[in-house]
């Protein structure tokens, strides 16, 4: 339950500016929360900080408990003494991600500082600490790595059958050869805690919260899942039988198709949700307070037949609902959690987020269709929610405007009472007004800048999760004019 008014700025880690073709968690993230703190917000929104997988998607990623190695920052590896010196940056674009030849170069450096510390020893009692109070989750994950690495990047399911179904002996065997690869993505993800820790303690430091974000599903080409196969709806082949999705709305005629395999909620419930509490617990020693992806399938979820083409052909499943939120509740005390309920939700959904007091979402941009009931109006936003212009899912509100029907465009300027000169600024200060007690603007949006700005269109395969600040574009005035809404607005 929300009780008290804060506002903050939605901007991925990916991009933030820096030198290195990606935005990292070294001097790029410290001077962006000393302007988050100079903007009046208490609040810094992030998306998933796992590493990504298929599409460079953060809500596809190949661990729910690891980090992106991706965001490790060079300058911080070298300060650290992982690196004989900080290296010098290549010709990488400022205000995109390349990610095929970032993620090959990064991936070259990692592997370097890895050699350059196992000859120097820098950290190796604090690495060594580190292996063994996360070795839960990080021996299967280095194991999962290495062995998609032999298999050619290939998912689980087609690797050798004894490896696929983790045969004891197998497995062993597998460590055995593998263990200077395992030991790099154990060193990877040392480095990655170590870097975001700090950035939590920097962030905190300056009073502000930081919002992290979970998928409710997990992808299917995962450590979780090979790990773990019972508690997920898998072929004996360990192919999915059943999948998430969507069915067909007005903006979708064929609805969704994710592919990510549907939990069997039975086995969870029987290990009293231990797995899923484990999954929260980790995210949550990352972050302050964290949004659930896709909210609703935990009161009822769109179950879609494996190989079926489109999402068309599913059903409504109850999902575990009281059940499995009382388990949290009664693990973590007053849920930190933000249910993302957007869509064609049934009455079941509020229900359960409201028997719990999570706040919902808000999203300004699906306000101005000429129903004075809209729930998206500010005027009848509740206190217990969170607020938004638009979220990385998205246009940027500029590029929302700009293909606005006439309709919605004379209902928000009606609304608004303004002439829509500044319209992205109208719009920001109708969020910060409005009752939410939580208000959270993307950087886009106080840049106000249009569609090229866009982090993510749903349903496109690739060109997502691009988009960089560039150093020097969020400037003192753009800041100072965000903190003069802060301060009107009471946040």
């Amino acid at each position: 339950m929300l009780d008290t008014r804060h506002a903050g700025l939605l901007l991925h880690p990916t991009s933030l500016p820096g030198p290195y073709g990606i935005g990292d968690l070294g001097p790029g993230a410290w001077q962006w929360l000393s302007d988050v703190a100079e903007s009046g917000s208490t609040l810094w929104q992030v998306l998933p900080l796992g590493p990504t997988g298929y599409g460079d998607s953060p809500y596809q990623c190949f661990s729910s408990f690891a980090g992106n190695p991706n965001l490790i920052s060079p300058h911080v590896l070298a300060t650290d003494g992982c690196l004989p010196e900080r290296p010098a940056a290549p010709p990488f674009k400022s205000d995109t991600v390349d990610y095929g030849p970032v993620i090959d170069w990064k991936s070259d450096l990692l592997d370097a500082a890895w050699t350059h510390t196992a000859a120097t020893g820098a950290l190796a009692t604090e690495f060594e600490e580190f292996c063994i109070s996360e070795a839960a989750w990080l021996d299967d994950f280095a194991r999962f790595m290495a062995l998609k690495e032999i298999h050619g990047l290939r998912p689980w399911p087609e690797w050798a059958p004894e490896l696929r179904d983790r045969e004891p002996a197998a497995l062993a065997a597998a460590d055995a050869r593998l263990t200077d690869a395992m030991e790099r993505h154990r060193f990877r993800q040392f480095h990655f805690f170590r870097q975001w820790h700090e950035i939590k303690r920097r962030a905190n430091e300056h009073g502000v919260a930081v919002i992290g974000d979970l998928p409710i599903f997990a992808a299917h080409d995962s450590a979780d899942v090979w790990a773990r196969r019972d508690l997920f709806e898998l072929e004996p082949d360990g192919r999915p039988a059943l999948v998430a999705g969507v069915p067909p709305d007005y903006f979708s005629p064929t609805g969704q198709l994710w592919g990510n395999p549907q939990y069997r909620w039975d086995r969870h419930a029987a290990e009293g949700y231990e797995w899923w509490l484990e999954r929260l617990g980790a995210v949550l020693r990352l972050v302050d307070w964290v949004r659930i992806d896709h909210f609703r399938a935990f009161a009822d979820y769109w179950e879609i037949p494996a190989g079926s083409p489109t999402a068309e052909t599913g059903r409504w499943v109850d999902g575990p609902g009281d059940s499995f939120l009382g388990a949290v509740a009664d693990r973590f005390g007053d849920i930190p959690i933000i249910a993302e309920d957007l869509g064609d939700l049934s009455p079941a959904v509020g229900e359960l987020r409201d028997r719990f007091g999570l706040p919902g979402m808000k999203i300004l941009q699906f306000a101005f269709d000429g129903d004075p009931a809209n729930d998206f109006l500010p005027h009848l936003y509740p206190a217990n929610s969170v607020s938004y212009t638009g979220t990385h899912d998205n246009d940027t509100t500029l590029g929302w405007w700009n293909a606005a029907t006439a309709s919605e465009r004379s209902a928000a300027l009606d609304y608004l009472g303004v002439d829509g000169s500044d319209i992205v600024w109208d719009m920001i200060g109708a969020s910060l007004h409005s009752a939410a007690a939580f208000s959270i603007v993307p950087v886009q949006d106080v840049l106000a800048l249009g569609t090229t700005a866009r982090m993510n269109l749903p349903g496109r395969p690739d060109g997502n999760w691009r988009w960089r600040l560039v150093e020097g574009q969020l400037t003192t005035e753009h800041l100072a004019r965000f903190r003069r809404l802060v301060d009107a607005t009471d946040r």
